[in-house]
């Protein structure tokens, strides 16, 4: 039996770059869904918490996962998906919410301890930065994300929903 070589935080490490398939400018780590790694020889479990139950991006971040510890010689991986605590906005990182808005999706405005209402907050746009934006629907293309317009400059956005 081999013994794998590496330590928890190698693998933290080498997880740190798996991105998210919805919103690819953003790592699973950015958005606080990688929660923990057990090591235990040559097994390694990645314990991993959805942005939503039934996240469809799931089977594939698992898959990714997967993959590129394979490729760095990891062969007995596990993925456990931890739903408690449930995921929360609060969890994403300053530098995943400026890449959202960078790609043209707003991020999230509150705190998820804090009610949301659109009618109570301003959506900023994420291309021109107006407040002059308007609800469209309030699921845009994945059950996370609202669709907005602006007003200021016509473009249609995706907002992320503070949960």
């Amino acid at each position: 039996m081999v013994v794998n070589q590496f330590t928890k935080e190698d693998i933290l490490q080498i997880l740190s770059v798996i991105i998210d398939p919805e919103i690819p400018v953003v790592t699973i780590e950015e958005m606080g869904m990688l929660k923990d790694v057990k090591v235990n020889g040559d097994e390694v479990e990645v314990l991993l918490t959805p942005t939503y139950t039934g996240c469809p991006a799931m089977n594939l971040i698992e898959q990714d996962i997967k993959m590129t510890l394979a490729s760095k010689g990891v062969q007995h991986v596990s993925v456990k998906l931890v739903y408690d605590p449930a995921w929360t906005t609060d969890w994403m990182t300053d530098i995943a919410k400026a890449k959202m808005k960078l790609y043209g999706i707003a991020p999230p405005l509150t705190s998820a301890c804090n009610s949301e209402r659109f009618t109570d907050n301003v959506i900023e746009c994420p291309h021109c930065g107006s407040k002059q934006t308007q609800l469209i629907s309030r699921f845009g293309s994945t059950a996370c994300k609202s669709l907005f317009t602006c007003k200021a400059c016509l473009e249609p956005f995706e907002y992320f929903k503070c949960h």
